[in-house]
């Protein structure tokens, strides 16, 4: 990525690195204004880093005899998984680095040590460092639900990182246009891009959502004149898809600010649903619906791929805390449903315990109610999705078109 104009994305990408390792924030909140390119290219070579920062301090400590200044090890950072990753010419990304080092007091003696350890380092010693592991307060329980050896390969799956995919109103009409592929699921998938710039964004003829965050609003069938309850809607994707599938939603969310993007959406695309910024816990309808999605507070470990900024945030979410709210909003999103109607309940996380355990409890707590069987296949799905509760998604499914994030998700049917 050398060349000109390559020093704004690398400083703006630094300080992004820093806001996630040293402040602790999430890299899309992170994120500043300005020029879209820019913001679009330093958020990726952040990623990037955060992906590849456990080889890259590796090399680092082995061309060092004692750890650099925290803005000269990040400097090297996006160097150096720039370099080995994302096929970038090495001159121009050394040049850049050092230039960044200069730019600061601090570091500008440091300068030609950040030089010398990047025209030092080799293709040879990167590939010889170990692949990045979970952090080991999510690593043990996702190798207790899954096994080892799907540990790993979910691991992969992480350091590959993810493709951009797309739901399209007519996924047919730009799958050309998109230049992309259409998955079984019905979701287009690209190898990327600056999102606001490709044909058919402005025109509102398409959103960004992953494969199998897709899937959930799709269990509900056909919903063509429903009263339907999208629960903690934001940003609101799967209010989107209910809507564009003739439902009449209700997009509900505790955060009005986070509903500001759910509003921009779907003056976007042109579609309708009533807004409502509400605690699920204490709202109440004036009617039942005919149905309702939650896509609950978790973890999110699911979306490593995506989001790798989250195993450097450590576990910064109480576990047991989130539990025992999906516990009392899935009691809360029951009762929103008339009888007889349909609850898609979902997380995106890895761990059973914040999506089949959670399915188990319910149906114990709710004499009648049904967790239906879903079969992979009838949505695009391979077999190994298959779960008693519902469907178990997991980054390592498809690895040979990209896999997906992981999601956990379940159709439960209330009694008549």
């Amino acid at each position: 990525m050398g060349g000109g104009g390559s020093l704004a994305p690398r400083r703006e990408a630094l300080r992004l690195l820093a806001r996630v390792t040293r402040e602790g924030r999430m890299l899309s909140d992170a994120a500043g204004e300005g020029d879209g390119a820019v913001q679009a290219r330093a958020l990726r070579l952040a990623g990037l880093a955060l992906r590849h920062m456990g080889r890259a301090d590796a090399l680092i400590a082995g061309a060092m005899e004692r750890r650099p200044a925290v803005r000269v090890q990040d400097i090297l950072r996006l160097a150096l998984s720039e370099m080995f990753e994302d096929g970038a010419a090495p001159h121009g990304v050394v040049n850049d680095a050092v230039t960044l080092a200069r730019m600061s007091q601090k570091t500008a003696r440091q300068a030609g040590l950040v030089n010398a350890v990047l025209r030092g380092a080799g293709r040879d010693a990167w590939d010889a460092t170990p692949a990045p592991r979970l952090p080991q307060w999510l690593r043990a329980p996702v190798g207790k639900a899954w096994g080892q050896e799907r540990l790993r390969t979910i691991e992969a799956a992480h350091l590959a990182g993810a493709p951009l995919d797309i739901t399209a109103k007519d996924p047919e009409a730009w799958e050309g246009p998109l230049a992309a592929v259409r998955l079984p699921t019905g979701s287009l998938r690209r190898a990327g891009g600056q999102v606001t710039a490709l044909p058919g964004y402005d025109e509102g003829a398409w959103w960004v959502q992953d494969a199998a965050a897709a899937v959930p609003a799709r269990l509900l069938g056909d919903v063509a004149g429903q009263r339907v309850a999208d629960l903690c809607a934001a940003p609101g994707g799967k209010t989107m898809q209910l809507a564009a599938a003739g439902a009449k939603v209700t997009a509900l969310d505790l955060s009005d600010a986070r509903l500001a993007r759910v509003r921009q959406n779907l003056a976007r695309t042109g579609l309708a649903a009533e807004i409502v910024a509400a605690d699920l816990l204490d709202w109440a309808p004036d009617a039942p619906f005919d149905a309702a999605l939650l896509d609950a507070p978790c973890s999110a470990t699911g979306t490593i791929r995506r989001h790798p900024d989250l195993v450097h945030l450590g576990a910064s979410r109480d576990l047991e805390a989130l539990t025992k709210l999906q516990y009392r909003m899935l009691d809360a999103a029951l009762a929103l449903v008339r009888p007889g109607g349909a609850l898609v309940f979902c997380t995106c996380s890895l761990l059973p315990v914040e999506g089949e355990h959670q399915v188990r409890a319910a149906l114990k707590r709710h004499p009648g109610l049904v967790a239906e069987p879903l079969d992979p296949a009838d949505w695009g799905l391979p077999d190994e999705a298959r779960s008693e509760w519902g469907l178990r998604l997991l980054p390592d499914l498809w690895p040979e078109r990209g896999g997906m994030d992981g999601f956990f998700m379940a159709r439960l049917r209330l009694p008549a």
